[in-house]
């Protein structure tokens, strides 16, 4: 793709043929490419234009020549920080050298972190299609910004509970253990009856309504062992770059 095809947060590049879902699209400083899910490639970026399919960071050498890689893995797209520098999500949480992230559907704006400036590579994985089967309606693209998911009070409550070290802006944030929820909550209303199986079974059924919704990476087989922390973390992500919590919303906690 060459650079004057614009951001990818605008939609998907216009082509002459429609891509296949879940479609990876990449594009950095100098123009990027697409990936299709079933290419077996390994897209290489980096700041060294020669060595690399997409140049993020060309001319700052705090980028390394090399600094991470997109591969499919797990049915998902996932991301691996080859390089020195972290690189940083929209919602703060930093990828360091030789960890993974898996990538969500729809527009992801992707930091390499540096002393001199964050440098911006930008991300787009086109949607899934329902059922899986050929030829048949697309989900529609998640462009994430903007797009809130639909949360009850009860459940607004309950997860901006489990996510307020991402929303308090904590460089490596953790979602609260169950235990820490209850005890959140009944401190702040001592008259409801929270437990540590009432958090954890409503946040359990908003991950399963947004699966069904075609939110990626929310139940134990879309991630691969360990599971540990995943998949509250990848509920927790998908909700903050939807937009549908917000830094706002910690004064639901008395904040």
């Amino acid at each position: 793709m060459p650079k004057e095809v614009g951001s990818l947060s605008r939609g998907l590049p216009p082509v002459e043929v429609p891509p296949q879902p879940e479609t990876l699209f990449v594009l950095g400083s100098n123009g990027g490419m697409s990936v299709a899910p079933d290419a077996g490639f390994t897209l290489v970026f980096g700041r060294n234009e020669p060595e690399v399919h997409v140049c993020v960071g060309g001319g700052d050498k705090h980028v390394s020549r090399r600094q991470g890689q997109l591969t499919r893995q797990y049915a998902r797209w996932v991301l691996t920080n080859t390089g020195k520098r972290p690189i940083r999500f929209p919602d703060s949480r930093l990828v360091h050298g030789g960890d993974q992230a898996f990538l969500p559907a729809g527009y992801t704006p992707l930091f390499v972190v540096s002393p001199r400036q964050d440098h911006l590579l930008e991300v787009r994985i086109s949607a899934a299609r329902l059922g899986g089967t050929a030829g048949g309606p697309t989900v529609q693209e998640e462009s994430t910004l903007g797009e809130e998911r639909d949360l009850d009070d009860e459940e607004l409550l309950v997860l901006v509970c489990l996510a307020q070290r991402y929303l308090q802006g904590d460089p490596q944030p953790q979602p609260l253990t169950w235990a820490q929820v209850a005890y959140e909550l009944k401190r702040l209303d001592p008259a409801q009856n929270w437990t540590e199986k009432r958090a954890a079974h409503i946040v359990a059924g908003v991950r399963q309504k947004l699966s069904r919704d075609g939110v990626p990476g929310l139940l134990a087989k879309d991630v691969p062992p360990p599971v540990g922390n995943a998949l509250n973390h990848n509920l927790i992500t998908d909700l903050l770059v939807s937009a549908t919590i917000e830094k706002k919303h910690l004064r639901l906690l008395g904040e």
